[in-house]
């Protein structure tokens, strides 16, 4: 709607319309070609000749569109983006109408899902935006996207929960003497406890939670991000032993197996400088380093 000239690349992913979730109306299609359908319908009415093309990405929702040019001559732009609004408006249900006065909606009563939007052709400070052109309480994202998966927290912070947690897992079982390692019994390695992140959430402050809930994923990818110290499965938080861990397929391209190598000791080892038993490796079979001397 943008302009005549306009032009469109669209992946579809998740499954949703204008105003929510997408609803599926056809049981004989899979969901995914279902929604698929939709998007290229949306390509149609919109006055394309749509496009579908399959991508070479590693991805189960491969399918894209694309809008190169239009179905109609550029005088025909005004009654075809009157079109494009009653499409739009037959898909918000009168729920969202009502939700929605405040932003210039009139409701009435019977109107099968149709709502007329009033009062937005002619903003009242001369200005015009894509929520009083197009449709109203539309508000696009902002052009920098805030990074909220844990990834800019402060390092120390995250130090510090993770430290927390780990002595959360350690301390919940029963402690085991390390004193047969150097014998080559490695079966006494302290692994502790599995808790759920719930358990895990009640023995953290505050603060630390309150820090957390800003995050998406909170708690649950601060963990997962720290894949050298935790598993999480199912719910739950382990400690992560790296004698269960799979060595490296030799059948891996070169390629991978090159960037593997180079990975090789360029951090410290969590185990070697934290764990009450030190680590569950060796230091020629652990991918971390044993100490500052062994950085790559």
């Amino acid at each position: 709607r943008s302009s005549y000239s306009c032009r469109y690349f669209v992946l579809p992913c998740c499954f949703f319309d204008f105003h929510g979730k997408y609803s599926r109306r056809q049981s004989k299609k899979t969901q995914y070609r279902e929604y698929l359908d939709f998007v290229a319908q949306v390509g149609f009415v919109c006055g394309f000749h749509v496009e579908e093309d399959c991508l070479r990405i590693p991805s189960t929702k491969r399918v894209s569109f694309i809008g190169k040019s239009r179905t109609y001559p550029p005088t025909e732009h005004a009654l075809i983006d009157k079109q494009i609004t009653q499409f739009i408006n037959s898909r918000r249900t009168c729920a969202v109408a009502m939700c929605d006065r405040r932003v210039g909606f009139k409701h009435k009563d019977h109107c099968d899902g149709l709502c007329e939007e009033v009062g937005s052709e002619h903003p009242e400070d001369g200005t015009e935006t894509a929520g009083t052109i197009w449709m109203p309480g539309f508000q696009p994202r902002e052009k920098v996207e805030q990074i909220r998966n844990c990834a800019s927290l402060p390092r120390g912070f995250v130090d510090e929960v993770v430290l927390n947690v780990a002595n959360l897992l350690l301390n919940a079982a029963p402690q085991k003497s390390c004193s047969d390692m150097q014998g080559g019994n490695t079966n006494t390695w302290n692994q502790g406890e599995s808790l759920s992140l719930r358990e895990v959430a009640e023995h953290l402050n505050k603060e630390t939670l309150k820090k957390l809930k800003s995050e998406y994923g909170g708690l649950q990818t601060l963990l997962k991000n720290n894949h050298q110290v935790f598993e999480v499965l199912n719910g739950r938080v382990h400690i992560r032993d790296w004698r269960k861990e799979k060595p490296a397929s030799k059948t891996k391209p070169e390629v991978k197996r090159r960037l593997s190598a180079e990975a090789f000791k360029t951090r410290l080892c969590w185990f070697f400088i934290h764990h009450p038993d030190g680590c569950s490796l060796p230091s020629e079979a652990c991918p971390y380093a044993h100490g500052t001397e062994e950085l790559r």
